[in-house]
């Protein structure tokens, strides 16, 4: 029989858990009754009751298994590792707030069935601002555009893997992985299954503007040279620029030296933009570096505090 991981990462989600796992037992119950099923949580040191209620679901149900981080590791990491210490056949991440419908659990297996090795809901509506969506959808463009990999649009990695993809996750030494990028570098035999993503069920998102930020920037200077190449590219420009206005102020200043004041004040201006657009590639510049800098510590992805319902067999070193 095989048998199929269902991968949620948590954070604060109290009131979604035990609806969760009721809504999953009961796909698997009505759809997949001929597979075997685990449900692993991993929980980034929520504040609120959710650890204690997975400690009740865990103690009610030996499939149900939880990892409990010794602090926030971050939304990239977490649920990274989650996957990795997944035992299934093929493993299905999705998130604790039900806006990954339960109910592509059964197609993703469908489509894995026929061959697939990985299998991604990808979003075709959703109760995001339509300017949210818009910039998500500027942010796939212009990664797919400036980078070598085939970006897809509108995924957050929720879906199924196989585990020979997971395998070849395991095998990924990066300290800091962004699975989006991951899945469009190394990925193969990929369905897409649309959906319209309904809000959350209880509860309010933790992902406020630095997390949108944090994602935006792992994955561009993870995949782009676009900081860097427009820095120098910028700074030649107004190097030439500059040069060639300051040679023009000059050969003005001895042809109209009454009017001189009005043109250094456009020359001000003009050093302004210039010291402006230095302070941003400056600081895209600097993202890159702190994406390097993080990769080259080889600190591991998460440090557990506690594992329930895992046997010693199964963890990741032996595997």
């Amino acid at each position: 029989m095989k048998k199929i991981s269902i991968m949620v990462p948590t954070y604060n989600e109290e009131g979604n858990v035990i609806p969760l796992v009721n809504a999953i037992i009961g796909q698997f119950t009505e759809f997949l009754s001929d597979y075997d099923y685990e449900i692993l949580f991993i929980d980034n040191d929520s504040k609120d009751s959710t650890r204690e209620k997975l400690r009740g679901l865990c103690a009610s149900n030996p499939k149900i298994k939880a990892i409990f981080n010794a602090r926030n590791y971050g939304q990239f990491s977490s649920p990274y590792y989650g996957i990795l210490q997944a035992t299934g056949d093929c493993v299905i991440a999705m998130c604790a707030d039900f806006q990954d419908p339960v109910e592509l659990i059964p197609q993703y297996v469908n489509e894995w069935e026929s061959g697939y090795k990985i299998v991604l809901g990808q979003k075709t509506a959703s109760k995001e601002s339509g300017i949210k969506r818009g910039l998500r959808s500027f942010y796939y463009k212009f990664l797919r555009k400036h980078s070598d990999v085939n970006f897809i649009k509108h995924v957050t990695g929720s879906g199924l893997y196989d585990r020979g993809f997971v395998d070849v996750m395991r095998n990924i030494e990066d300290p800091k992985p962004f699975i989006r990028g991951i899945v469009a570098e190394m990925g193969h035999h990929i369905r897409l299954i649309p959906f319209d993503q309904p809000p959350r069920k209880t509860g309010k998102s933790s992902n406020g503007i630095f997390g949108y930020y944090d994602a935006g920037m792992q994955g561009l200077t993870s995949y782009t040279k676009f900081g860097v190449r427009a820095a120098v590219f910028f700074g030649t420009l107004f190097t030439l620029g500059s040069i060639a206005v300051s040679i023009g102020l000059g050969i003005y200043k001895l042809l109209n030296w009454h009017s001189f004041e009005l043109m250094g004040l456009a020359f001000n201006m003009a050093i302004f933009i210039a010291v402006s657009l230095q302070m941003l590639f400056i600081g895209l510049v600097g993202e890159h570096v702190l994406n390097v800098s993080s990769r080259m510590k080889k600190r591991p992805l998460v440090i557990e505090a506690e594992r329930i319902n895992f046997s010693s067999e199964t963890s990741e070193k032996d595997r």
